[in-house]
């Protein structure tokens, strides 16, 4: 008999052996989390006119935007009720064939831009795209140039998210996976796949250095306050890493926070606290797969498309979840949309001036929160 069909054989009575033991329902529903607040379904929507999946948000240093990178490879820019949203930049200059809002085959060609960052004192915004790396582009947009493509001749496959320390002219910044591209990221999720780095790019001499390595799927980064240490989540282990830059831990790695869904982003408040997004709660189907590297990529022989692969992973229940951590690590407030009834899938939270202005990767939508 052919080895695969064996193989395939022994997955389904492996699957079958483990649903036994648990209710289907509650075996892919999101579960409760415990002292949260079903409160973001009141946010007010402002949708991306012509656009999918506004992923980061960002204001400059005037207080205007938000800015926010779309599927397409465009930066848009929102300049008020009248006049909407317009372009702002795009990270590549081919783009042609870009006329989609959402196109994925297409995304190494127009560019992907995820975590969106200014510079404070030039003004530059630089921009984590996808597929092209580390780009930037001056305080009046356009096409964005590059800043750099590869660390220790290994090529960015998937670069995320980034934050900028303006006293040491660095950029921290993730690249997920040195296997998969965005557009693979349920792979990430799924094979156990623990390729992605944590690096920084210095911008006085231009060198890119990695400071972790062995990841799996790194994702937002966020310097604290006072600059002693740079978080990263890590979205299969729904957990958040620190790594100590300065003070008698420095060069150390420690875990700041276990969260209980898959984190995307993180972003620092004026207080010096963090706000976490989920890109989704951990369903026990989805905490079973992670734990079990043979299980996600036994899903992934069946050839399932990728809905039914998110939705097996995600849950059956579309939803959304923000966190806030202290300075510390210590969870003090969750808000969700339980339901899905006005937010799903969200990317980032950034908060300013009392509201939080909700992202998300999947969805044609920002949301609004007023705390």
């Amino acid at each position: 008999m052919n080895s695969r069909v064996i193989a395939v054989a022994t997955v389904l009575a492996l699957f079958a052996i483990t649903f036994a033991f648990f209710n289907k329902q509650r075996l892919f529903a999101p579960p409760p989390i415990s002292g949260s607040k079903d409160q973001l379904h009141s946010a007010t929507i402002l949708h991306v006119s012509g656009a999918v999946g506004p992923e980061s948000l960002v204001f400059d240093s005037h207080g205007e935007g938000p800015y926010t990178g779309v599927a397409d490879g465009r930066i848009l820019k929102w300049e008020g009720e009248e006049r909407g949203w317009t372009e702002f930049a795009v990270t590549s200059s081919n783009r042609t064939d870009c006329v989609r809002p959402f196109a994925p085959e297409l995304e190494h060609v127009c560019g992907r831009p995820l975590g969106l960052r200014f510079d404070k004192k030039s003004g530059d915004l630089y921009i984590a795209d996808a597929y092209l790396g580390l780009k930037v582009v001056g305080p009046t947009g356009g096409l964005a140039t590059q800043v750099a493509t590869e660390a220790e001749g290994q090529l960015f496959n998937f670069t995320n998210d980034m934050d900028i320390s303006e006293d040491e002219d660095v950029i921290y910044f993730t690249d997920s996976s040195t296997i998969f591209q965005r557009r693979q990221f349920m792979l990430v999720l799924l094979s156990g796949d623990k390729t992605g780095r944590l690096m920084k790019y210095n911008k006085l001499t231009k060198e890119v250095t990695v400071l972790l390595r062995g990841l799996a799927f790194p994702n937002g980064v966020s310097l604290s306050k006072d600059g002693s240490f740079v978080l990263v989540a890590e979205t299969t282990t729904c957990r958040i890493l620190r790594l100590w830059l300065h003070g008698p831990n420095a060069g150390q790695v420690d875990t700041f926070a276990v969260l209980p869904g898959f984190p995307d982003n993180v972003r620092r408040n004026s207080e010096g606290q963090f706000w976490v997004a989920l890109h989704a709660k951990g369903t026990p189907f989805a905490k079973w797969v992670t734990s079990n590297s043979w299980a996600g990529n036994a899903l992934l022989k069946f050839g399932l498309n990728f809905k039914l692969l998110h939705t097996s992973f995600a849950g059956s229940k579309p939803h959304a979840v923000a966190i806030k951590l202290s300075d510390k690590g210590v969870i003090l407030e969750v808000l969700e949309d339980c339901e899905g009834k006005t937010l799903k899938f969200i990317s980032e939270v950034e908060e300013k001036d009392g509201k939080l202005w909700i992202a998300s990767v999947l969805m044609p939508f920002i949301g609004i929160y007023s705390l």
